[in-house]
């Protein structure tokens, strides 16, 4: 510190805050959001402080300082003990005979009726071409002109749970469903539902989670001072919300013990305890196959709060988090297989 300028040690005390907010926040997983909400709230904004902190080794790096081991060491305890920010490489087997699983939150549909000037299909034709074998919708929103057309899916299960009946989950499925059910949240229009698929011999469960919003809403020219009280505001509550919904999937999920596909929108990142209770014992495809931030919100800054989750037996051969912007969230895909 004595060798810094004036300006570099105001930059360095900065930096020392930040990077001890980023060391706080790994612990964040294992804190319940009843016990201190507010701290929770910082679960969000982990990708920030991941990004500011590079940001930091990068300036003292370049001022050749040796502050720059104070953010490094924080970043690398956190590929130790938490999981991936950004993934270099990727998995890609077009060869795999796996199952094709697509999850995505449609936002109602609202935006699958326009055209971009670049672009000459919709949502519709983005998912029909993608041609999952399993498709998982959240924010589903069912009417004549927004059902989902010319997709080859004999079977389905809708749970709609809106005043009027036409907002809800829904999954969509190729292989028959020999039995499906709801954990009908409470005081919510979130909702958790499953459904049992049978293929060959196998009968393997699908989960389709949408936990509690957070509030947060689309684009950049919303990332300002008011919709940052807002969402501090509206978060702690959301946040207990989110934690009695994950303890009733938690509870439901012990009930089966064979092959599970458990995917959706969590409205929380892979650094809560949302995450960390509903991915226990699973596989998260993103990190087994996937690559780069796995963004799947569209937001200013890295936001990956859409999974898809598999059983420790299963093998993810492929996983793809698609940027075509047909809702304000990204649809995710993973390739799935299960050894004999």
């Amino acid at each position: 510190m004595k060798k810094l300028s004036f300006f570099d040690k105001i930059i360095y005390v900065i930096n020392s805050l930040l990077a001890t907010l980023l060391l706080f926040s790994y612990f964040l997983r294992y804190i319940s959001p009843k016990t201190v909400p507010v701290f929770v709230v910082f679960s969000v904004f982990v990708p920030i402080l991941i990004i500011i902190n590079i940001i930091f080794v990068v300036y003292w790096v370049i001022r050749l300082k040796r502050q720059f081991l104070l953010s490094t060491s924080i970043l690398l305890i956190g590929l130790l003990f938490s999981t991936p920010f950004f993934k270099f490489y990727g998995k890609t087997d077009s060869n795999s005979k796996g199952l094709k699983i697509m999850s995505y939150n449609v936002k109602s549909f609202d935006l699958f009726k326009q055209y971009d000037k670049n672009e000459t299909k919709n949502g519709f034709d983005f998912i029909r071409e993608a041609d999952p074998d399993i498709l998982v919708l959240q924010e589903f929103y069912e009417k004549k002109k927004t059902k989902v057309p010319d997709i080859s899916f004999p079977h389905k299960y809708l749970k709609l749970i809106s005043k009027n009946k036409t907002y809800g989950l829904a999954i969509y499925s190729k292989y028959k469903i020999i039995n499906s059910g709801s954990l009908d949240l409470e005081n919510t229009l979130n909702n958790i539902i499953f459904v049992d698929i049978l293929k060959d011999n196998d009968t393997i469960r699908v989960y389709n989670i949408h936990l509690e919003s957070l509030g947060i809403t689309q684009g950049i020219e919303h990332f300002d001072e008011k919709e940052s009280n807002k969402l501090l505001k509206v978060a702690a509550n959301s946040f207990k919300k989110q934690e009695n919904q994950t303890k009733k999937f938690v509870e439901h999920d012990k009930t089966w013990n064979g092959k599970k596909i458990v995917c959706g929108d969590f409205n929380n990142t892979s650094f809560s305890w949302v995450y960390n209770q509903i991915s226990e014992d699973k596989k998260d495809a993103f990190v087994e196959a996937g690559k780069g931030f796995g963004k799947s919100f569209n937001y200013p800054f890295p936001m990956r709060i859409d999974f898809i989750l598999t059983d420790e037996t299963a093998t993810v051969t492929e996983f793809e988090t698609f940027t075509d912007k047909y809702s304000d969230h990204f649809p995710i895909l993973a390739k799935i297989n299960w050894e004999e």
